[in-house]
């Protein structure tokens, strides 16, 4: 039963629409390099490329023109603007307007435009007031039923059925027949077919079209909001042919109503776009209906688009096919995550100039869906870097290869969120198409588009030379030619040195400098739930963090995309030390210190957070001569910088901001002499003084209740001389060393002290996934912190530790003691051999759960024959020990063992 349970789990994860997972928002995955919004007809920008929305909304408010507004802006001889036309017709009050026609106006922009106002344009303002006066009740009412699923709202909500039918027909009507203007009289004839359609007499709405608004013979804005209504009522009719027709004749003319016209086109049938091409007769029409068959099934749109080329390549709605086209193939190429096989040594670049070569091609093997979500969640970067030196991967540079290359190229469609090799053959189809039309359409949109598909195929040079010869004057147009030349220049670069780090500074520091960003105080949207989308800039990062990791330069690839605090998460002493080089580093360039530098956060005394991390692992390698050393120099350390972090108090049951107050631990003073004690039951939340038990340390006065990491390493030195002797004080003195190497390995409860951490409670540093792996970071640092590396602990230390006090005890039930800490240190190096070796099983294969069991049975018993040694020895010669004895009471897996 619970492989069905996670199956269905699984297709959750795997098979909706928008990613593969829930919380994560696929718009924000790819760096928006070819800006879609730069279309001449900002009408179209909802059918944009989206997958967090149904429609694209990425656009700011007020880009695309409502047509209504525009034809009273005309109304008014262009006497208001733009926006003063919308405040009229949308948002000035009811009483306003008619103060204004008493001749008394009090509001500011009815002042302005002063008493004469009225009287020149009396229709429209009469129609206005008539117009506002209906707004709040035209709504259609809710009509409960069988197949009511959705609440329905507020119950007082006005509607048309509130106003008396009779009488408000007679008001429009009469209004309707008084009016000189043939526009307003359409517009009334616009306010009666939409108020029978709301009241739902659908066919006096239809009549109503054909008497009040078709013989007006006018097809302006009036006319298709009225379409629109006739489209609806005839929706209520069931005439759903009819209901289509019209709508797509309202997406076609209207400007600020495409989106609404859409989606009453789904609802009306849902053939719909296939029964509009069986009637569309002129050109225009067959382009439209061919736009939205393309836009429907877009997995290949190029069939489409061909069609509508022949018909006209200078269409506006081409373009638009095109750049989703485009935006489908830069996301795929152009992720901000890069996935890769763990066992994988090859350093790639993100770009480079050559096709693929044999030697670095990487082949998608055939994964489970169980398999998929454990690399998601578990390998969220990939692979680890080249186990060959730096020198060695500088040799293979010249062979490296797109990142993402065609046959491991993630594609996110409506049908499938992993690979698709046909991907490359979709981006030569398209250049094709592009190249062509560039040569009959007038727009350089064509040519720009051209660039950029030869951009992704990374022949920068040809893209450069087409933008070079680019003849435009369109604003935004010369914003995406200068993008992309950017693009083509630091892409093409095979390595980053100081003269080209000038070079960025000097011609392209807009990408790289942040700019300040005000805060406005009325801004009740700035917070961003998922962070910033990913930009030009970014990939530009990506891409320098890329070539430095390349060139052996971690530290600064690092530094690229992290802060110097972040190294608290992930203190890997060979990546601390690059950055320590560069932060050492000489005659920095103004880009190192201006884009790099400014990354060198504040963790109080920088000298002594780097020795801090140093002594740390030389502790963990039992090289407490050099832990010391270290730690001189780290006696300033100003606290693990963990800003708002918060900590579960018992005594209060309150989680409380962390503070270090002089008497807690805070990353290298106040640590209890339980360290070099032992656990007599494993819990991680308890206090330590139940948890821990001390030993006696009597002979060793050294050991303080409360030490810093310097005495610390100081007691360890003492205590290693100490167990040079042959006495049971040496033999006490080695296994206080083992005691401390334990609990403070991953398995100990003070397993936080010397890995950055602030306690013992669980998370990314505390697992073993990474232990066979010398770096998991396989093509830069970029989201450090989404996985988790530390070198792993050396168990064999401890236990070389505990065998010359076993060796040196002549007291039984220290010996007992003494081995059952063997054992469990021995315990910890299954489990890093367990996590080397997971079952590799298909989870579709019918015998999942009979292989599964068979990997675990081998396990266990690879466990029993290899790594329960000092158990065994512990039950057989020291089983009648009262240590063993009341082992079996604290230990459970223990206890099981020795039944």
């Amino acid at each position: 039963m619970k492989k069905y349970i996670l199956s269905l789990t699984v297709l959750s994860l795997f098979y909706t629409k928008s990613n593969a997972c829930a919380w994560s928002d696929p718009d924000y995955e790819y760096f928006n390099l070819f800006t879609q919004s730069i279309i001449k007809d900002k009408s179209y920008l909802p059918f944009l490329h989206s997958y967090s929305t149904r429609f694209y909304d990425q656009y700011k408010s007020g880009m695309i023109p409502d047509e209504n507004i525009e034809s009273w802006k005309k109304f008014f001889n262009n006497q208001l603007s733009y926006s003063e036309t919308d405040y009229l017709v949308h948002k000035i009050s009811l009483n306003d307007l008619n103060d204004l026609k008493k001749g008394n106006p009090n509001n500011q922009l009815l002042k302005k435009l002063g008493t004469g106002f009225y009287q020149k344009y009396k229709e429209g303002i009469d129609y206005l007031i008539e117009a506002k006066y209906l707004e709040p009740y035209m709504r259609i009412n809710f009509v409960e039923n069988e197949n009511s699923f959705y609440y329905n709202g507020s119950s007082n909500e006005k509607n048309a059925t509130n106003l008396d039918y009779s009488k408000t027909m007679a008001a429009l009507t009469s209004l309707y027949n008084a009016a000189r203007n043939p526009e307003i009289k359409q517009r009334y004839g616009y306010q009666i077919v939409r108020f029978n359609h709301y009241t739902r007499n659908y066919d006096a709405a239809t009549q109503a079209f054909k008497t009040f608004v078709q013989p007006v013979k006018l097809k302006g804005a009036p006319y298709f909001m009225a379409l629109d209504q006739l489209a609806g009522a005839q929706r209520g009719l069931e005439m759903n042919s009819d209901a289509n027709w019209n709508f797509f004749q309202v997406f076609m003319n209207s400007k600020s109503r495409k989106e609404s016209a859409f989606v009453s086109m789904k609802l009306s049938d849902t053939v719909s776009f296939n029964n509009i091409m069986k009637r569309a007769g002129t050109n225009e029409e067959k382009n439209m209906a061919y736009f939205l068959l393309g836009y429907e099934d877009f997995n290949n749109p190029i069939p489409i688009m061909e069609k509508m080329f022949e018909i006209d390549p200078n269409s506006e709605i081409l373009k638009v096919m095109a750049v989703r086209s485009i935006n489908e193939l830069e996301r795929s190429y152009l992720p901000i995550y890069y996935y890769s096989d763990n066992n994988n040594s090859t350093v790639q670049k993100i770009t480079s100039d050559k096709a693929p070569s044999e030697k670095t091609v990487i082949k998608e093997e055939k994964l489970s869906i169980w398999q998929k979500i454990v690399r998601f969640f578990k390998n969220l970067f990939g692979g680890s870097k080249s186990d060959k030196n730096k020198e060695d991967n500088k040799a293979d540079q010249s062979d490296d290869e797109l990142l993402e290359n065609p046959n491991r190229i993630p594609v996110f469609t409506k049908n499938n969120y992993w690979y698709d090799e046909k991907t490359k053959d979709y981006l030569d189809d398209l250049e094709k198409f592009t190249n062509k039309t560039k040569e009959k359409s007038k727009d350089e949109y064509w040519q720009i588009a051209d660039a950029y598909l030869k951009f992704l195929k990374k022949d920068y040079k040809g893209s450069t030379e087409i933008l070079e010869d680019i003849e435009t004057s369109n604003p935004e147009y010369l914003e995406q030619i200068k993008r992309m030349k950017v693009l083509n220049d630091i892409v093409s670069q095979p390595k980053i040195d100081a003269e080209y780090e000038d070079h960025l500074m000097k011609d392209y520091a807009e990408y790289f400098v942040e700019k300040e960003v005000k805060k406005d105080s009325t801004n009740t949207e700035e917070y961003d739930y998922y962070g910033s989308v990913p930009s030009t800039a970014d990939f530009l990062k990506d891409v320098l963090a890329n070539r430095y990791f390349l060139q052996g330069e971690d530290g600064k690839s690092f530094l690229m995309s992290n802060k110097l605090s972040d190294l608290q998460y992930n203190p890997n002493s060979s990546l601390v030390k690059s950055v320590e080089d560069f932060y050492r580093k000489p005659n920095k360039t103004q880009f190192e210190q201006q884009i790099i530098a400014k990354n060198m956060d504040d963790v109080g005394n920088i000298e002594a957070f780097f020795a801090t991390i140093y002594g740390d692992r030389a502790m963990r390698t039992a090289d407490f001569e050099k832990a010391k050393s270290y730690y001189q120099k780290a006696q300033n350390f100003a606290g693990i910088p963990r800003e708002n972090y918060e900590t579960y108090n018992p005594q209060t049951g309150k989680y409380e901001k962390l503070v270090y107050n002089g008497t807690n631990y805070d990353g290298f003073n106040n640590i209890p002499d339980y360290i070099f004690g032992h656990n007599v039951w494993e819990s991680f939340g308890s206090p330590d003084e139940q948890s821990m038990k001390a030993e006696n340390y009597a002979a060793f006065p050294f050991i303080t209740p409360k030490m810093n990491k310097l005495q610390l390493a100081d007691a360890l030195i003492q205590l290693k001389k100490a167990g040079n002797g042959k006495d049971e004080k040496s033999a006490k003195a080695n296994q206080l060393i083992g005691n401390l190497l334990y609990n403070t390995s991953i398995l100990g409860y003070y397993r936080e002290v010397f890995v950055m951490d602030v306690d013992n409670s669980n998370g990314g540093k505390y697992d073993f996934w990474q232990t066979e792996q010398k770096n998991p970071y396989q093509y830069y640092y970029k989201n450090f912190l989404d996985r988790s590396f530390i070198e792993p602990d050396n168990f064999d230390l401890t236990i070389n530790y505990y065998k010359k006090a076993l060796s040196l005890s002549t007291n039984k039930e220290e010996k007992a003691r003494i081995l059952f800490q063997m054992a469990s240190a021995e315990q910890g190096k299954y489990y890093q051999y367990e996590a080397k070796n997971q079952a590799d099983i298909d989870y579709s294969d019918p015998q999942w759960s009979e292989k599964t069991d068979a990997h675990q049975k081998q396990l266990d018993q690879i466990k029993n024959q290899k790594y329960r040694t000092y158990f065994t020895l512990l039950k057989n010669q020291y089983g009648d020990t009262q240590t063993a004895k009341g082992l079996m009471g604290s230990c459970s897996y223990f206890g099981y063992f020795m039944k």
